[in-house]
């Protein structure tokens, strides 16, 4: 049996990997600790990397395999369950310095990137090529292309083109004993072999650690047109919704704010012009070639007709670029209204959405903490914001008793925990109601394949 090298000759051998500005050890890595999510556990790293590329990547892993040392895979830390987090004793492997567009195919309409590119430098290198990316995550100027693919994120565009795993064709990746990989094509279709790149897109790295990613690209879409309304009740904005989302004029974006997200934004960001005093308010956009402007006449009479108060129609890039940005404060707007948050992002099918509002007041009343809803009516994923007061044991733990809950309820609907954000730390208790053991057992196989010592993100995703 080869004998493991101690912590400080680890980070010697580190140091012959990496030039010294790619390595952090000590109180330094207090910085790269957690993602964005309260009250998630973290540990103190043996060190920080920030590799350049999949060679280094490779080098980091294997030394840390022979020597049984756990890795985190680590991007721009936005997300909001605790997979970014650091692990006592572990090397955080930080990829946000492999930011390379390594290149954009107008004839094939694919684009391939390194982990750490931005989502907003990705969908501005298709823009300027006359392509388009539609995933759009709330956080896109700040995520990175690989925790995208790691947790499969969505966005705004989801009701219309898909989440992230429908753009990603192929993936180079580093396995668990730093071995690298391809998986994939970058052509449209390919079904030799098991699909792997699926398997690993939503992973959170626990089964490698994703270092360059192809997507195809779509032509770009015209010019949005759009429509806000405000609601008196939730139950008309929502019976409005389910009118304009199985119309044949399919809306690009269908969005949800309650009330107390609108007054959230509004106090965060001055420059925000919500409408407020509603119980709802409803942002719907078409993109859709040669008609945008009249799906957006449609989608106004029907929220006329379902009851909407002020209905603001609008057809410049600048009014329309305000709503979504305000719609994007949404996490920070409601952490910042309360002192922190346990951010949720599940799923029910869409007929059920009025009951897992209906249910959420319930949850809100019965546990006096309050919790506010936005999110993606038009796909079902709706994001239940839990405020709560971080000095006080009393609200820590009724947030957490709502967390809880709201999980439960939405598989009670036939959803699921996690739309978009991940299952990380914080929903693993809540997974067997949800897959059942049989399914959570063959996922430990899976994992065990991938990486037999467990040394990938160990602890997080199952």
């Amino acid at each position: 049996m080869t004998e493991t090298l101690s912590p400080q000759t680890i980070l010697d051998e580190l140091a012959t990997i990496l030039p010294p500005v790619q390595l952090v050890t000590g109180q330094a890595t207090d910085a790269y600790l957690t993602d964005q999510s309260d009250g998630t556990a973290a540990g103190e790293p043996l060190a920080v990397v920030f590799p350049k590329s999949t060679a280094e990547v490779a080098a980091v892993v294997t030394l840390a395999a022979a020597n049984g040392i756990a890795l985190v895979p680590q991007g721009a830390r936005t997300g909001l369950a605790g997979g970014a987090n650091a692990i006592t004793g572990a090397i955080v492997v930080n990829l946000t310095r492999m930011n390379r567009i390594v290149s954009v195919d107008k004839a094939d309409q694919t684009a391939t990137v390194e982990a750490g590119v931005r989502t907003y430098a990705l969908a501005r290198a298709a823009a300027t090529a006359g392509l388009f990316y539609p995933p759009d995550p709330g956080s896109w100027k700040g995520s990175t292309i690989g925790g995208n693919v790691a947790t499969n994120a969505g966005g705004m565009l989801c009701v219309k083109y898909g989440v992230t795993g429908n753009f990603v064709r192929r993936l180079t990746v580093v396995l668990a004993d730093g071995s690298i990989v391809h998986t994939g094509q970058r052509t449209i279709k390919g079904v030799a072999g098991y699909n792997l790149t699926a398997l690993l897109v939503g992973s959170e790295g626990t089964l490698g650690i994703i270092t360059e990613i192809t997507v195809g690209l779509l032509p770009a879409p015209a010019p949005a047109s759009g429509v806000s309304a405000t609601f008196s009740t939730t139950a008309e904005a929502l019976a409005a919704a389910a009118l304009i989302v199985t119309n044949n004029r399919r809306p690009s974006v269908l969005e949800f704010l309650d009330g107390s997200c609108i007054t959230a934004i509004n106090a965060f960001d001055p420059a925000s012009t919500l409408p407020e005093g509603a119980a709802a308010l409803l942002l719907v956009q078409s993109d859709a070639a040669g008609q945008a402007d009249d799906d957006v006449a449609e989608y106004a009479r029907i929220l006329e007709a379902g009851g909407a108060g002020e209905i603001v129609i609008a057809h410049d890039a600048a009014h329309l670029d305000q709503l979504m940005s305000a719609r994007r404060l949404l996490q920070p707007a409601l952490q910042a209204a309360r002192g922190a948050s346990l951010n949720e992002d599940v799923t029910v099918p869409r007929s059920q959405l009025q009951a897992l509002l209906s249910g959420l007041q319930e949850i809100s009343s019965e546990l006096l903490i309050p919790i506010s809803t936005g999110g993606h009516l038009g796909d079902g994923n709706l994001h239940p914001v839990i405020g709560f007061n971080p000095d006080l044991p009393a609200e820590v733990d009724a947030a957490h008793r709502a967390f809880k809950r709201v999980i439960q309820l939405a598989v009670t609907l036939g959803g699921s925990a996690s739309g978009e954000h991940g299952i990380g730390l914080l929903k693993q208790a809540h997974l067997d109601d949800e897959l059942g053991l049989a399914v959570r057992e063959l996922q430990r196989r899976v994992k065990l394949a991938f990486d037999p010592a467990s040394l990938l993100n160990p602890g997080k995703k199952l």
